[in-house]
């Protein structure tokens, strides 16, 4: 299942998500993580929503995982 990772209303603190880091802007490697904190406040972006992941890494969500891990 892929969500839209430009929506902020799609992104929940605890969602499994593959983000882009800054240094990996250029090769569009992803990273996976959980969220831990949404740091983007407008409802959209279009690179994608920035946020924090539980490892402490920052980047720009490009797809959602799992809405939710339980």
């Amino acid at each position: 299942m892929y969500m839209d990772g430009t929506i902020r209303a799609n992104i929940s603190l605890g969602s499994h998500v593959a983000i882009v880091l800054k240094k990996d802007q250029r090769t569009g490697k992803l990273t996976t993580g959980v969220v831990q904190r949404i740091l983007t406040n407008s409802r959209t972006h279009p690179h994608g929503i920035k946020v924090r992941l539980e490892s402490g890494e920052i980047g720009r969500v490009k797809e959602i995982i799992n809405s939710k891990i339980i």
